[in-house]
């Protein structure tokens, strides 16, 4: 390489440098505003393995954009309007009878506890009922002073509504332009990096596919099969059990504890038998099961090499730094630095500096 070659090079690799620190700025400066657009990008990313098999059916991609698109709407409105109020009563009947579960906690479940030699004096009812009563009221002003705010501020109601709106528009133009843009994006590549870049890309979405695409279906059956063993068993409180063990469950197997003891004490409260309580564990022990041998092979495949620690520290780490956006985008950027760390790992592995 000539001494011109190779100050061409290290031009480039300051010029990108530059170019990836700009766009991270300008990514945390525009971040309040940025929601909707990614929402509609996941979406998009969800539906678009959908839309080309349908295209393989003679379908035009209008058509099968407008199928996906509808199902897409579908789903949501079910969320939006059967899901939602569902769960808010749930959590409202939860916060009516707390009072009452306390206090069986405290004549059922402290003495058991204490016959073990359980150190239960950190247990104070009475402190923890004025905790969550004063906490439950704060919850209520403060909701009452947002409801209000927005009332009176046309501009934050305008900001819901334009995201409302900007969603499904988004969606859809991003659905039908999806492999488009993907072919834009890979004709900007420097050709000498092209190969190189487009197989780092394709791991990364195999990777993202696994993650996102395929455990969305496990959370989502997982919540399912929760929610409907916990209502046979006769549980008050299945669907917001169910629903929250589902949701935590793309840490591994922490859905299975979350869900056993919570489940387990509302089900030792409500009834104040034992067997209630290990019809439970039974309920998640089969969807442990299924999960196991049926729905992760299925949806997820081999493992993905995303550790439950760099999870959970990706989503608190998006939340501290971008917020709800921060969220949304913690899981695929982790499982993309995955790919490049594995990459830097063997390349490390093969330089000089190892050897």
């Amino acid at each position: 390489m000539t001494v011109k070659q190779q100050s061409m090079t290290e031009e480039y690799k300051i010029y990108l440098i530059l170019i990836v620190l700009a766009s991270g700025w300008l990514f945390y400066l525009l971040s309040p505003i940025l929601m909707p657009f990614f929402v509609s990008a996941l979406f998009a990313y969800l539906g678009d393995p959908i839309v080309d098999k349908l295209e393989e059916k003679k379908l035009s991609r209008t058509v099968s954009v407008s199928i996906v698109f509808g199902a897409l709407v579908l789903f949501s409105l079910i969320l939006l309007f059967v899901l939602l109020p569902m769960l808010t009563a749930q959590v409202g009947a939860l916060f009516e009878r707390l009072p009452e579960y306390l206090a069986r906690f405290q004549t059922h479940v402290i003495p058991w506890l204490a016959s073990t030699g359980f150190p239960v004096e950190i247990f104070n009812i009475d402190t923890i009922k004025q905790s969550i009563t004063n906490y439950w009221a704060e919850v209520g002003q403060v909701a009452g002073s947002i409801v209000k705010y927005m009332t009176h501020s046309g501009v934050i109601a305008l900001q819901w509504l334009a995201n409302l709106v900007l969603i499904p528009v988004l969606t859809f133009y991003l659905l039908r332009d999806w492999d488009l843009l993907v072919a834009r994006f890979r004709e900007l590549i420097p050709r000498r990096n092209a190969d190189k870049i487009i197989a780092l890309s394709l791991e990364c979405d195999e990777m993202l596919a696994a993650f996102l695409r395929g455990q969305l279906m496990v959370m989502l059956a997982l919540a399912t099969i929760y929610t409907i063993g916990l209502a046979l068993i006769g549980l008050e409180l299945a669907l917001l059990l169910g629903v929250v063990a589902g949701i935590v469950s793309f840490v591994p197997y922490l859905g299975l504890i979350v869900g056993i003891g919570l489940a387990g004490l509302a089900a030792f409260l409500q009834f104040h038998e034992w067997l209630p309580v290990l019809m439970v564990v039974g309920v998640f022990s089969v969807a442990q099961m299924i999960e196991g041998m049926v729905l992760t092979p299925r949806f997820v495949g081999e493992r993905i090499g995303l550790h439950p620690v760099a999870v959970l520290f990706a989503v608190m780490a998006g939340a501290q730094l971008f917020g709800f956006t921060g969220i949304l985008l913690a899981l695929p950027v982790a499982a993309v630095v995955m790919v490049l760390l594995r990459h830097a790992h063997q390349q490390y592995i093969e330089s000089q500096l190892y050897i």
